[in-house]
């Protein structure tokens, strides 16, 4: 069986890993994946549990039985926790204040690290995978890695505009106490993996950043 072609985006929250990811992907007619949903998808379910998500071992516990579902149509992304469709739901502000904490338990990681590359195993027509260590610990085989930046008001502006007009301010200082959880975790930091092209969106359109990302993928293609 042939491998899976991999395009792997990595960068920080109000990048733009989401859109860019999903333009390549519905560009070049690949599958699409979503890994930081599937940690918010896990936040959500313990949310609901009642978990004490500052006790580590309590989520590595409650975490275990859960049963992920990832939809990989670029167009209609979906994620489901026990069949239930939280696609909607794992984007509200109770899990955007604990989805870090929860992400950085190593077993979460471990168990979701799994699940994401028998997802890219079965898409053999190829798949853009959008996260936070894919190039780096998912799939460090990728031929095309790619690390997406901006610069902070930029970010926080493109997320403020994202929840209807958040405040900006307040959003930066979210973004930045993000950030600082997602890089300095034990496990799987964010980082920029070895062989990522990084690209640095802040002045470019969302159009420039994918013809750059397909770029790429057409450049790898062909050597």
């Amino acid at each position: 069986m042939s491998t899976p072609f991999v395009v792997a985006v990595d960068g920080p929250s109000g990048s733009g890993k989401s859109s860019t990811a999903r333009g390549v992907a519905t560009r070049l007619s690949l599958a699409y994946l979503d890994t930081g949903a599937m940690y918010r998808a896990v936040t959500w379910a313990l949310l609901q549990r009642g978990t004490d998500l500052g006790d580590p071992a309590a989520i590595a516990r409650d975490a275990v039985d859960l049963r992920l579902e990832s939809g990989t149509d670029p167009q209609a992304p979906t994620i489901a926790v026990d069949g239930a469709d939280v696609s909607e739901a794992v984007r509200g502000d109770d899990v955007n204040a604990h989805v870090s904490p929860v992400a950085a338990v190593p077993e979460v990681r471990s168990m979701l690290v799994d699940q994401q590359r028998a997802i890219i195993a079965e898409a053999t027509g190829g798949i853009v995978v959008e996260g936070r260590d894919i190039g780096s610990t998912v799939a460090p085989d990728a031929p095309v890695k790619v690390f997406l930046v901006a610069d902070a008001q930029a970010r926080a502006a493109r997320r403020a505009a994202e929840r209807g007009g958040a405040d900006e301010a307040a959003t930066a200082a979210s973004l930045a106490a993000r950030d600082a959880i997602d890089s300095t975790r034990a496990t799987s930091p964010l980082t920029r993996a070895d062989g990522a092209v990084q690209i640095d969106g802040t002045h470019l359109t969302l159009d420039e950043v994918v013809d750059a990302v397909v770029q790429l993928v057409e450049e790898a293609r062909t050597t």
